[in-house]
């Protein structure tokens, strides 16, 4: 799942902007399947446990397994709201043949919605940052070790608009047993980071709520979306016929 506009939740149309190989989240995606490949190329043998938050299409989990020597030792459960995007990624998880892949069509922002899939060995949080509250950021943080296991890594992305929070975002993973793996430079206009867990994992528990899914366009309501880059890239296309 991702930004909201201001008057329609149109998922679909804002993801068509993976589609744009200029587009600065076609540019995040490619980094965050680098990252993907390097979590797996390092694990352990025998079976691999995977969750994805509002995982949209699964582009970057899907993508990497799809081509991946490991794919057959991996179990992942992807969770999206919409159930456009929901079924999009069913497809492709079937078009890959990838059997161990489970997407469901649900809650990603309830701990619940991962009863039977956790611990993990990894779970992507992308795009959900940049569209929550700093306080439901650090609850998030704060709530992941109920879905790693011992070592898990955690793939994670927020912008770098003005106020950073990539550093505090840092800080919240260290207080809560996370070292930090990999951070992208910071003069890009995304960050994407890997942090492994390496504190003692806490068991599930009860059903909690770990965000609330605000939206882009009321977390930063002076700036255009990262999907209009894809509205103005559909325009220029449209003139070109």
């Amino acid at each position: 799942m991702e930004p909201e506009s201001e008057n329609t939740a149109d998922w679909a149309a804002w993801h068509g902007a993976y589609d744009d190989p200029e587009s600065s989240l076609s540019r995040r995606l490619a980094t965050v399947q680098d990252r993907i490949r390097e979590v797996l190329d390092g694990a352990p043998t025998g079976g691999f446990r995977a969750v994805s938050l509002c995982a949209g299409e699964g582009r970057d989990l899907i993508s990497v397994l799809a081509g991946h020597p490991r794919r057959g030792d991996v179990t992942a459960r992807l969770v999206e709201l919409d159930e456009r995007l929901a079924a999009s990624a069913r497809a492709a998880a079937g078009a890959a043949g990838l059997d161990g892949v489970e997407v469901v069509a649900g809650d990603a922002s309830r701990t619940g919605a991962y009863a039977g899939a956790v611990p993990a060995s990894l779970v992507l949080a992308c795009g959900i940052f940049g569209n929550i509250t700093g306080a439901d950021i650090e609850r998030t943080i704060g709530l992941l070790p109920r879905l790693c296991g011992p070592g898990a890594h955690v793939i994670w992305t927020r912008n770098r608009k003005k106020p950073d929070m990539v550093p505090q975002i840092g800080r919240w993973f260290a207080e809560h047993g996370f070292e930090e793996r990999r951070l992208s430079p910071s003069e890009g206009g995304h960050c994407v980071g890997v942090h492994r867990f390496t504190g003692r994992p806490v068991p599930l528990g009860d059903d909690v709520q770990m965000f609330e899914f605000v939206g882009y366009y009321n977390i930063w309501k002076d700036e255009p979306a990262p999907g209009e880059q894809w509205r103005e890239w559909s325009r220029r296309q449209a003139g070109k016929a």
